[in-house]
């Protein structure tokens, strides 16, 4: 067809005509009058529709089953990876809550004993100055933290500041054999000086060889001059045993520690002393005893019995 003025106008014609059925058609719903030409279409385009519907569903089908395919694997990863995401943060917060509880457990020694401490993360197991029973903590000069200095956790006696450098420090543990601290027992005030024996108990000195001493006693740090390199008051552990008294000047026992030297995490290191001797303050309080059961037993006295063996008329 020619662009010509007749054309322009024919076509507004048609385009008015179908936007005037389109408006019939959509204010007349179920009863539009134009209903029946659509049925009428329906039915002269519907097979053919469908024809090319089912010649097209395979390549379809395969389409949305790939779309599908790839959603449910995304989705499927994403809930893996939410899942690996939700199992690390569950045994994180385990591991916070330990950690916080440690924390807490320090402070709370650190407050009875009046301790200044700076707290710190064990890094590292051995060290490189070739002793046996050392750790790194992630803490060092920069932290103000000196050779010498105490180091403590929740428990009781850690060990001792050897080796410092700009971010980290060494620390002797109380087990190792090249390790000495004063020690004072509670309530006798008996002196001693406790030495490390790796992975067993502590063996102490105790300078009074006549001294009374049982299991289950307590000691806790002597101190040193100036404070260093030990504090006075913090807990060192429980008599285990008690070597027989042979009337020798000292008098030789065996120390279980406080602190579990193998599975050591927060500690803090003690930047200053207290004001005053704290004794026996810091101590844990002490277990009480398991009341033992006691049985009553309630005897019959029974008819005495003739020498003739026949019991006696009552």
């Amino acid at each position: 067809m020619r662009d010509t003025r007749e054309s322009r106008l024919l076509l507004v014609l048609l385009i008015a005509i179908a936007f005037a059925l389109i408006t019939v058609d959509i204010r007349g719903g179920e009863d539009s009058p134009v209903d029946g030409a659509r049925h009428a279409a329906a039915a002269v385009f519907g097979p053919i529709e469908n024809g090319v519907s089912t010649a097209v569903d395979p390549v379809g089908d395969a389409v949305q089953a790939i779309r599908e395919s790839g959603t449910r694997h995304d989705r499927l990863a994403r809930l893996e990876k939410e899942n690996a995401a939700l199992k690390a943060e569950l045994g994180s917060d385990d591991r916070n809550r330990s950690r916080v509880k440690q924390l807490d457990k320090m402070l709370r020694t650190a407050a009875n004993g009046q301790y200044g401490i700076k707290g710190a993360e064990v890094i590292a197991i051995g060290a490189a100055q070739g002793f046996s029973w050392t750790v790194t903590i992630d803490i060092g000069s920069n932290d103000g933290i000196k050779r010498d200095m105490t180091v403590l956790n929740g428990d009781g006696l850690v060990g001792r500041v050897t080796t410092v450098g700009p971010n980290t420090s060494t620390v002797l543990l109380a087990n190792d054999p090249d390790f000495t601290v004063g020690t004072r027992m509670e309530s006798t005030d008996e002196l001693g000086f406790a030495s490390g024996q790796g992975d067993r108990p502590l063996r102490v000195e105790l300078l009074n060889g006549k001294a009374k001493v049982k299991k289950g006693d307590r000691l806790v740090t002597f101190g040193s001059q100036a404070d260093k390199p030990f504090v006075p008051g913090v807990p060192v552990g429980v008599v285990s045993r008690v070597d027989p008294s042979g009337g020798d000047l000292t008098r030789t026992i065996y120390v279980t520690p406080y602190a579990g030297f193998t599975k050591l995490d927060i500690v803090g290191v003690v930047v200053e002393a207290p004001r005053k001797d704290p004794r026996d303050t810091v101590l844990p309080p002490k277990p009480k005893p398991t009341p033992t059961p006691t049985v009553t037993v309630t005897v019959t006295p029974s008819a005495p019995v003739p020498a003739d063996g026949q019991p006696q008329e009552q």
